[in-house]
């Protein structure tokens, strides 16, 4: 059996998956605040997940690994992550830390590459595919080959930082007119201003009703997201873009608009038309365990996915 967890800012996902990367169990736990409370929530979640497997009689063996996914920057080759804000985490070497409270081995990996390793698994589609995350900030996994492709320094699908209005608004890296400047949730809420639980669906039916702000607002994620496809496609040339993240929950709303651009685009050049992009264009079911899989998946890396 191995165990994957996707450890998020509120909670944590976890799934047992057999030797045929079935799931066999899947959990949810709240996640703590700081580095302590984030190592006593994974283990909580495993625990979790050890009797939910118990309970339902199924053939497991033994906890042979685990791989989690994680906000923030996870040292290439290590399992320390620095700089997950949303965690309160500055630094933890979470492989260190869990590894002799768990007693089995431990992999650790950002949570968006965790997520399009399982998204790939999850996926019909054979070939390439970016998964792009739609969440408080934009960032994309490619893989290709059946593995991650991390780049030549684990930077590989960072687009949420590429500028594409220099006259757009300022972004929270320094630049203007950034991806996520224009797409991410966080953003978005900042620029909206208006309190909400959920301000991006809220910008959404403020659009409906003809509000000028929350138009210019829904017209700027579009645009940054159709951006982000056309950057993975024309620098990747992935089969599959896949989006994801809590954003993805607008649903047709989202698709349509996103599906508008690409058109608006092909409509302009021969060359974009050629691309076929929004045929290239997927969403990722709502609820879907892809980041937790993905990381069980990446705690296993010699069972990496053969097909591509």
């Amino acid at each position: 059996m191995r165990v994957g967890l996707d450890i998020g800012g509120t909670k944590t996902d976890a799934v047992a998956v057999d030797s045929a990367g079935a799931i066999l169990a899947r959990v949810r736990r709240p996640t703590g605040w700081g580095p302590e409370a984030v190592v006593r929530s994974a283990v909580a979640a495993v625990r979790s997940l050890e009797a939910e497997v118990a309970a339902s009689s199924a053939d497991a063996g033994p906890m042979r690994c685990i791989g989690i996914g994680i906000p923030g920057q996870v040292e290439p080759g290590t399992g320390r992550v620095v700089h997950a804000v949303n965690l309160g985490v500055d630094e933890l070497d979470l492989a260190e830390a869990l590894a002799p409270l768990l007693a089995v081995p431990v992999s650790v990996e950002n949570d968006v590459k965790a997520a399009a390793y399982g998204a790939f698994a999850l996926s019909a589609t054979p070939g390439s595919m970016a998964y792009l995350n739609l969440g408080t900030g934009i960032a994309a996994g490619i893989v290709a080959g059946g593995g991650l492709w991390r780049g030549a320094r684990g930077t590989a699908g960072e687009v949420g930082h590429i500028s594409i209005d220099p006259a757009g608004p300022l972004c929270r890296c320094g630049q203007h007119g950034c991806i996520e400047a224009l797409a991410g949730g966080g953003a978005i809420a900042e620029r909206w201003g208006r309190p909400g639980a959920l301000p991006v669906r809220d910008v959404f039916d403020a659009a409906d009703r003809g509000d000028a702000q929350a138009r210019e607002l829904r017209v700027g994620l579009a645009r940054g997201v159709a951006a982000a496809v056309r950057v993975l496609v024309l620098t990747a040339d992935v089969d599959t873009v896949v989006l994801g993240g809590g954003i993805t929950a607008l649903g047709e709303r989202l698709r349509e608009d996103v599906s508008a651009e690409l058109a608006a685009s092909a409509d302009a050049s021969a060359f974009m038309r050629s691309l076929r992009l929004s045929e290239r264009v997927e969403m990722l079911p709502l609820g879907s365990p892809a980041a937790a899989l993905g990381a069980a998946l990446v705690g296993a890396p010699e069972e990496a996915l053969a097909r591509g």
